[in-house]
């Protein structure tokens, strides 16, 4: 009866809210607060009963919380994701479910990859087949254009905090450079130096150093330089009259109250972080790069991200109609777990929760041999009868990213969940995957010279057809 009770008010609230929304003519601050209300009231819906909400059907009279505990637990417990932190208290990891839902983006369902398949004429990449890109928006509407011959662009980006990236940071880049590939489009990657400056306790000349070299690891992932425009906002910002009238567009287009309330940002903060995110709006609309564009600005922008990024593009989306864009369309993408588990993302400043792209072999071995959160059993006699748990398992779960043979991982599940498999031998499975990989990327690096680094990061044309 408490349950049921709990249920009816969620229920109400909602039919309320909906009323209001629909209703009410209000402040977009105020519009954004009552949506975001009412995505929380959905959310805990579908906690309690295990079903989406839908208006006009009240909640049965005899549900059971699928937890099958109290009705109230774990209702305020949520996530914490934003740009700058990702916390959870659950080892298996960030609830993308509930996040999808908070956040307001569409699942990536099968349908959706196999129409990119469709299209491609390409297998989906393994990060589309197990879900590690999990979440989008409007990339039906891309795909929609792109079968009528109209051409869209890629942009993504990389905060440089420090020289050397590590595994996790490879992500985005990896499946950006399939994007590039299998549509054979151009790509504009941003270097935010002067995000890191404001933010982290960093000279503006270390930042900039810090963007050159993280430059030189993503151009070892293999980008095509005919087609890949790289450039620091230090650099770009000064030279490209463009790109600043569209970070002024945005900037007179989002209120201080907005920004407030979707970043969170204090009295305390200084201007600079509050005018910030404009700069990272801004490669979103094709006439920032007249030298590509030439000018156009009816170029759709696919940008594949992880879904902490999103605020910044909800915020882009929202002004672009507003000063005659189109809106971004987005691919989100999970976390990459540190080594000791998945409650957090890796970290460029704690060598021991991540595996860089300049460790040795050596140090790969040691690193996941003594770090990586096992899922394992205490004794190998409990571990061969009881067996493993891979969904919090970190060896796996980096397997998930790294090794493409999908009937391998399968089995290596199977016989890990089995107990067949022992945490030593996952552990030995990833080492000899990682190793050779970043043995590869390392060796590319060392071929890309100054010289390539200019070439990238020097504003061109680039060839392709829109």
């Amino acid at each position: 009866l408490v349950q049921y009770s709990i249920l009816t008010s969620v229920v109400l609230k909602l039919h309320y809210w909906v009323f209001f929304l629909t209703t009410l003519l209000i402040f977009q601050a105020e519009i954004d607060v009552a949506v975001q209300l009412l995505l929380k009231l959905k959310t805990d819906y579908k906690h309690l009963t295990g079903q989406d909400y839908k208006a006009g059907c009240p909640p049965p009279e005899n549900v059971v919380n699928q937890d099958n505990g109290a009705a109230t637990d774990g209702i305020d417990e949520e996530d914490n994701v934003d740009p700058w932190n990702v916390s959870t208290s659950n080892a298996k990891g960030v609830d993308y479910d509930k996040l999808i839902v908070r956040f307001g983006s569409s699942k990536i369902e099968t349908e959706l990859v196999d129409r990119i398949e469709k299209v491609t004429g390409q297998k989906p990449h393994r990060f589309l087949r197990r879900g590690i890109f999990f979440s989008h928006r409007d990339m039906h509407q891309v795909l929609d254009a792109y079968e009528k011959n109209k051409s869209f662009y890629l942009y993504t980006g990389r905060g440089p905090s420090s020289e050397a990236m590590h595994v996790g940071h490879l992500i985005p880049f990896i499946f950006t450079k399939w994007l590039q590939d299998v549509f054979d489009i151009p790509l504009v990657i941003q270097l935010t130096d002067d995000e890191k400056y404001l933010w982290k306790d960093l000279a503006i000349e270390e930042c900039h150093r810090f963007a050159v070299e993280n430059a030189k690891d993503i151009i070892a992932c293999g980008f095509d330089v005919n087609k890949t425009f790289i450039f620091s906002d230090f650099d770009y910002m000064g030279s490209s009259p463009e790109f600043y009238r569209n970070v002024v567009k945005i900037q007179k287009h989002v209120t201080y109250n907005q920004v407030k309330g979707i970043f969170g940002f204090t009295d305390s903060d200084c201007i600079g972080k509050i005018s910030f995110p404009a700069i990272q709006a801004a490669p979103s609309f094709s006439n920032s790069f007249p030298q590509i564009f030439g000018g156009r600005k009816d170029v759709q922008c696919l940008i594949p991200c992880a879904i902490d990024q999103d605020p910044y593009f909800r915020m882009t989306r929202d002004v672009a109609p507003r000063i005659g864009y189109p809106k971004p369309a987005l691919l989100h993408s999970s976390f990459f777990p540190a080594l000791q588990g998945a409650q957090t993302k890796m970290s460029a400043s704690d060598a021991n929760s991540s595996i860089f792209l300049t460790d040795t072999p050596k140090q790969i071995k040691n690193k996941i041999n003594k770090h990586a959160f096992s899922g394992g059993k205490d004794t190998i006699e409990e571990h061969r009868k009881f067996g493993g748990n891979p969904d919090v398992d970190v060896s796996f779960m980096y397997l998930t990213f790294f090794l493409d043979d999908d009937e391998q991982l399968e089995k290596i599940k199977q016989d890990y969940s089995s107990g067949a498999l022992l945490t030593g031998e996952l552990k030995k499975i990833l080492i000899e995957t990682l190793q050779p990989m970043i043995a590869q990327h390392q060796e590319r690096r060392k071929q890309v010279t100054e010289e390539t680094v200019k070439q990238f990061m020097t504003p061109r044309p680039l060839n392709f057809k829109l």
